[in-house]
């Protein structure tokens, strides 16, 4: 069973309470650790505002997070999230070669400055 690198997504319904969050989050967790997945960091951004409404509401908590998992894994997930009512939207990105070395820099903070602008000296 081959596995990929991804990362994750999702946004839990904001009428929850602060330790509903945490359990949403465990479940999250649990779900990818226990069908062979390894999870590589978690980042709870908190309650965002929508630039638009979702199923009436204006905003929710969001959680990102990186892992190395087989496909069966984040298809597992997925349906449960589709089916359960604490969470509102997920998405699944799958990363390639490129954006894995990318992953590696910002790790070690050491992405080149590309659109770096040079000004240039006047001479007065």
């Amino acid at each position: 069973m081959s596995k990929s690198y991804y990362e994750f997504t999702y946004i839990v319904n904001p009428v929850l309470e602060e330790e509903q969050y945490k359990e949403a989050v465990e479940k999250v967790n649990k779900l990818f650790s226990d069908n062979g997945a390894e999870i590589e960091e978690v980042n709870e951004w908190g309650l965002r505002k929508f630039a638009y409404e979702i199923e009436k509401k204006n905003s929710g908590y969001y959680v990102n997070m990186y892992l190395t998992a087989p496909a069966e894994a984040t298809a597992l997930v997925e349906r449960n999230l589709r089916i359960d009512d604490h969470f509102m939207r997920y998405l699944t990105l799958k990363y390639d070669a490129k954006m894995k070395r990318h992953r590696e820099l910002v790790k070690k903070n050491a992405v080149p400055d590309v659109f770096a602008v040079e000004t240039e000296e006047t001479e007065a």
